[in-house]
C-alpha cells in the first residue's frame, strides 16, 4: 500500500475564502511539525451528539469561569491542528444515530441506523480496533456511558442491534481488548443479565484486572488487560460529580480514565496503540435539554482533550482526532439585552436538571420544588404555576429512551430559557456537518470536508497499517 495516497485531490481548495486559506497555512505547519512520519499511535475522541452551538458554548463558559478557552478551540486559536468539516449521515438517513455513525468510522462504510458494522444485507465489516489489534497494537475505549455502548462498540464489534448489549460484552471478552472503561455493570454482573452469566468473572478468568472503583484505577501499577466498569448505567454528569464527595470519590472523571488508558497503553508497547475516548454523556444531556449537564459533561471532555494533547506534544508519534459523531438538539445563545448576564448564571449551577427532577414526584409540592431549583440551580424562583406544572407531569406518561424516568426535561427546559438565554430546536439528533479536529502525524492529509466513513481509511492510511483482514 502506498503511504499518503489517501485525500490528496484538489478539493482542499474547494471551499474558497478564508476555510482554505486558513488550512493550507496549517497544513504547511503540519508537514514541518511532523515530516512523513507515520502515526504509532492514535487516539480517536468522540463528543458524542455535540453540537456546534454546544462547543462555542461551553468555550464561553470556560472564558467566563477560568479566563482561558476550551482546550479544543485553543488548538484553533493557536494553529496547531488540521480542520474540517464531516458528513455524518447513515446509509438509510441523512440523520444518524451513534451506531451507525460510529460504525462508519468501525468499519469503513455506513450502515443503517440501530446497526453496529451490519449492512442492511447483512454484509459484516470488520471493525478498526479488530484490524489495528491483528497488526500487534493494543486498542481500548473509553466512555462515560456503558462501555457496551453504540460508539465504543462501533469500533469493536458486529451487530445487527445496538440494543444487544449483553452480548457485545461477551463480543469483548473474546477480541481481548486491552482497556475497556466506562458504566454498564448491568451487563457484566450475573445477577442482573436475564441469562445469569458471570461475565466478570470470565474477564478475571482470562487474565484481566478488574476496577469497580475510582481509587482501584488510580492505584494500580500493573500490565494487565483492563476493563473498568463504574457505575450501574452511566456514570454521574461531570456537574453532578463535581458537587458529590462521595460520585467523586468512587468514580473517575473522563480526564482521569483517559490519562490512565493512554499510560497503560503506552507502557512497553513497540508496536503503539489505538484508544478511542467517549464523551457520552453530552449526547444525554442534549437529549435532555439540560444546559448545565450538557456543558459541563463537554468541559469534562474538553480536560480529556488536553490529556491527549499532552501526550502527544511529547511523543510526536500519536495521531490525535477530536470530533463527534452528530449534532443534538442544536442548542444556542438566543439574542437579548440580557443574554451575557443570563448566560453568566451557569456558573451557579450546582446540579443538573436530570438530578433535581429526579428528587421529585408527583406529589412534591410547589414549594419544594422551587426551593430546590433555586437551591442547586443558579438561585432562580420558579413561578408557583411554573412548579405545579412540573408536579403534574409526574403523572403522565412521557418518557423514552434517554427519559426513562419520565421526568419534565422539556418542561423545565422551556422555563430556564428565561434566565439562560439559551434556545434548543428540538430533543434529537439533527444531521449537521461537524467539526474535526487533527493532530500528529498524517494531519496534513485531512481534507477540509470529509464524509464519516472515510475516516476509517485515513486511519489505517496514517498509521500505514495495510487494510488486508
Amino acid at each position: 500500500m502506498k503511504r499518503r495516497d489517501f485525500f490528496k485531490n484538489s478539493s482542499l481548495f474547494a471551499f474558497g475564502g478564508l476555510v482554505s486559506d486558513f488550512h493550507s497555512n496549517l497544513w504547511v505547519d503540519q508537514k514541518n511539525d511532523f515530516g512523513s512520519k507515520k502515526a504509532k499511535n492514535i487516539i480517536f475522541m468522540v463528543s458524542d451528539g455535540m453540537s456546534t452551538g454546544t462547543l462555542n458554548m461551553a468555550d464561553r463558559l470556560l472564558q467566563l469561569k477560568t479566563g482561558n478557552g476550551s482546550h479544543w478551540l485553543n488548538l484553533y486559536r493557536d494553529g496547531k491542528i488540521s480542520r474540517s468539516l464531516m458528513d455524518t449521515a447513515s446509509a438509510d438517513s441523512m440523520v444518524t444515530d451513534s451506531a451507525a455513525a460510529s460504525s462508519s468510522w468501525g468499519g469503513g462504510k455506513r450502515v443503517p441506523n440501530g446497526s453496529l458494522n451490519v449492512s442492511a444485507t447483512g454484509e459484516k465489516n470488520l471493525p478498526i480496533l479488530q484490524k489495528f489489534k491483528r497488526s500487534g497494537k493494543k486498542v481500548g475505549c473509553v466512555t462515560t456511558v456503558p462501555i457496551t455502548h453504540a460508539t465504543p462498540a462501533g469500533f469493536c464489534v458486529m451487530q445487527k442491534d445496538r440494543g444487544n448489549q449483553d452480548k457485545i460484552a461477551e463480543d469483548y471478552l473474546e477480541i481481548e481488548f486491552d482497556v475497556m472503561m466506562g458504566g454498564g455493570n448491568i451487563h457484566f454482573e450475573a445477577s442482573k443479565r436475564a441469562d445469569q452469566k458471570d461475565i466478570y468473572n470470565s474477564f478475571l478468568q482470562q487474565g484481566y484486572q478488574i476496577f469497580r472503583e475510582r481509587k482501584q484505577m488510580k492505584n494500580y501499577q500493573g500490565n494487565k488487560k483492563i476493563l473498568g466498569v463504574f457505575a450501574e448505567h452511566a456514570l454521574p454528569y461531570a456537574l453532578d460529580r463535581e458537587n458529590d464527595i462521595l460520585l467523586k470519590e468512587q468514580t473517575p472523571s473522563l480526564a482521569e480514565m483517559s490519562k490512565f488508558a493512554i499510560q497503560h497503553l503506552a507502557q512497553d508497547n513497540p508496536k503503539g496503540f489505538v484508544l478511542q475516548i467517549e464523551g457520552g454523556k453530552v449526547d444525554w444531556a442534549a437529549h435532555g435539554n439540560d444546559p448545565g449537564a450538557l456543558l459541563y459533561d463537554q468541559i469534562a471532555f474538553d480536560e480529556a482533550v488536553k490529556e491527549a494533547i499532552d501526550f502527544a506534544e511529547k511523543d510526536k508519534n500519536t495521531l490525535v482526532i477530536i470530533t463527534t459523531d452528530h449534532g443534538n438538539a442544536n442548542p444556542g445563545l438566543i439574542k437579548s439585552d440580557v443574554v451575557d448576564k443570563n448566560f453568566s448564571n451557569l456558573l451557579g449551577f450546582k446540579h443538573t436538571n436530570e438530578w433535581i427532577l429526579s428528587q421529585l414526584n408527583g406529589s412534591s409540592r410547589p414549594a419544594q420544588i422551587r426551593d430546590l431549583i433555586a437551591s442547586n440551580n443558579n438561585g432562580k424562583t420558579l413561578h408557583k404555576i411554573e412548579a405545579e406544572e412540573l408536579a403534574a407531569f409526574y403523572n403522565s406518561n412521557n418518557g423514552g429512551l434517554y427519559n426513562t424516568g419520565n421526568l419534565p426535561f422539556a418542561t423545565l427546559a422551556k422555563m430556564q430559557e428565561q434566565y439562560t438565554s439559551i434556545g434548543w430546536i428540538s430533543m434529537d439528533h439533527s444531521g449537521d456537518y461537524v467539526e474535526l479536529a487533527a493532530y500528529g502525524p498524517g494531519s496534513e492529509n485531512l481534507n477540509p470536508f470529509i464524509k464519516n466513513y472515510e475516516l476509517h481509511h485515513f486511519l489505517l492510511e496514517a498509521a500505514e497499517v495495510e487494510d488486508k483482514f
